[in-house]
């Protein structure tokens, strides 16, 4: 006797059926997006960078596909009675998802970090300006391009539904599946080995992906006795050092025209004595400026090249763009370094206390040097730009100080990586200033904190506090006002975004 099945689970087997083509389909949209993540990391420079990217590519963004499927699609499958309203629902459902992993993706490239729950804050506060911009015309077209993407998804599962009988007679469900499980298990137990050797072309990609997870060392091999965690932790300790053997100074050529009739002074306290008279040159005044260098000859490197002192030992025989493009396009550049100062950095480009006229000056000068340089140059405020910093102690660390200028200070937050690309761009020079500084323009900055090196630490300042994190991966949260330690929790996407910047001119072993 032959029992048929019933129409019911005819039904549910076809749908079934169709929600696995409908997410394999989408599984290869979903890479097509997660492309965007490869594209704006650095390459891994190996082979076996190369092979586990790959791997790990396909098998997260199958994994999160198929995961998402079977979360929020399959149970429809067998709740629901009318197909119409699963593929209806499967299309919301995998538009929605897709627009959201397209987002994290461009918020990905833009900003180094992905979207979850802390970097909510972060997030709305860099997005909170341009999104006060968008007037009705560019919401329509945004809900516009939602209502395509939408069309398409149904299209899509309409287009499956139809030929069903044509997909089940291809055989090709179990190479697929077994591909992307190969990719998905082989890509975390490469990783297992990369962590255990500190491989660093495999290690750097943790955080290329979202909801990104791989196997460590630690978890997995520590529990077999595979792995001495003593000898572990030592290593992996080492991984942060405070010189960077390659780099790529400045990462494109910087094109860009400036007016050398301007005459521009930066002048850099080199101690942290007072002394200063300038309260009657009405000069913009801000006490957010933080010098992080922990030497003088660091302070002065960090100066003329925008970039923190981690790559001073580097960038010895480089020649900043503050200096080289001015001098090519004709303005003359001048450097004062008081004799007295202990340092032999820039030797060569040391001028003459009387060198005056019109040109870009830059002077490092102790506290009780300042007004009288400022005499003897006679500089002409209302005509000429003007930048003092001040705050710099040998060896104290990140130190707040003051910086007094005639220009406009628009940054909440202004460190020594900030004053060669605001200086370039206040000569007309539009190149981008990340082609060549770690810093940005302070009179039209791009995001709200900052980053530097003091020592081996690296530097983070956002909203009033000061993170500093050790090699050994210990960290310190402070409260710039009162020098108090915060017990906030560590706001990891921020600090990922701001390694990112910190090390854009470093190159892969």
């Amino acid at each position: 006797m032959i029992l048929a099945e019933s129409p019911r689970r005819q039904r549910v087997t076809k749908l079934v059926s169709w929600g696995h083509w409908f997410a394999f389909v989408n599984i290869f949209l979903a890479l097509v997006i997660a492309s965007v993540f490869i594209f704006s990391s650095p390459s891994p420079n190996s082979a076996i960078g190369t092979l586990y990217l790959l791997s790990n590519w396909f098998g997260h963004i199958g994994f999160l596909t198929f995961a998402g499927f079977v979360i929020f699609i399959l149970p429809l499958c067998y709740l629901a009675t009318n197909a119409k309203v699963i593929k209806a629902a499967a299309s919301v459902i995998a538009a929605i998802g897709l627009a959201l992993l397209a987002f994290d993706a461009l918020l990905y490239n833009r900003t180094g970090f992905h979207i979850n729950f802390s970097s909510t804050d972060l997030l709305r506060s860099e997005a909170q300006t341009q999104i006060s911009q968008f007037g009705i015309q560019q919401w329509g077209y945004l809900l516009l391009l939602f209502v395509i993407w939408l069309g398409f998804q149904l299209l899509l599962a309409n287009a499956i539904w139809k030929r069903m009988d044509r997909f089940q007679q291809r055989k090709i469900g179990m190479l697929v599946t077994v591909f992307f499980i190969v990719c998905f298990v082989s890509s975390h137990a490469v990783h297992v080995w990369a962590d255990a050797a500190l491989y660093q072309p495999i290690i750097k990609q943790d955080n290329m992906f979202p909801l990104s997870y791989p196997a460590t060392a630690k978890t997995t091999m520590s529990r077999y006795g595979l792995l001495d965690l003593e000898t572990y932790e030592e290593r992996k300790q080492l991984q942060f050092a405070p010189d960077i053997h390659q780099i790529v100074y400045p990462t494109e050529p910087v094109y860009c025209a400036i007016d050398i009739a301007n005459t521009m002074y930066l002048i850099v306290q080199t101690d942290n004595g007072n002394g200063l008279e300038l309260d009657s040159l009405n000069l913009n005044k801000t006490n957010n400026y933080f010098t992080n260098a922990s030497s003088l000859d660091a302070l002065i490197m960090s100066t003329l090249f925008g970039v923190p002192e981690i790559y001073f030992e580097t960038l010895t025989q480089e020649r900043p763009v503050l200096m080289e493009l001015p001098e090519a396009l004709g303005m003359p550049v001048a450097i004062h370094i008081d004799e007295s100062l202990p340092t032999s950095m820039l030797n060569d480009y040391r001028q003459a206390m009387e060198n005056t006229g019109a040109g870009l000056h830059i002077a490092f000068l102790p506290a009780s040097k300042i007004n009288a340089f400022l005499e003897d140059e006679k500089v002409d405020f209302e005509k000429n730009g003007l930048i003092i910093a001040t705050g710099f102690a040998t060896g104290a660390g990140a130190q707040r100080g003051t910086l007094l200028t005639n220009l406009d200070v628009k940054a909440d937050a202004i460190s020594t990586e900030d004053l060669a690309p605001t200086i370039l761009n206040s000569l007309g020079c539009n190149a981008p200033s990340h082609y060549y500084s770690t810093g940005q323009d302070f009179t039209n900055p791009q995001r709200n904190w900052l980053v530097s090196t003091s020592g081996e630490r690296v530097v983070v300042i956002h909203e009033n506090q000061r993170i500093e994190v050790l090699s050994n991966g210990s960290y310190e949260i402070t409260n710039i006002d009162n020098g108090n330690r915060s017990n906030a929790p560590l706001n990891v996407d921020l600090l990922s975004r701001a390694i990112k910047q910190l090390t854009r001119f470093s190159q892969p072993h």
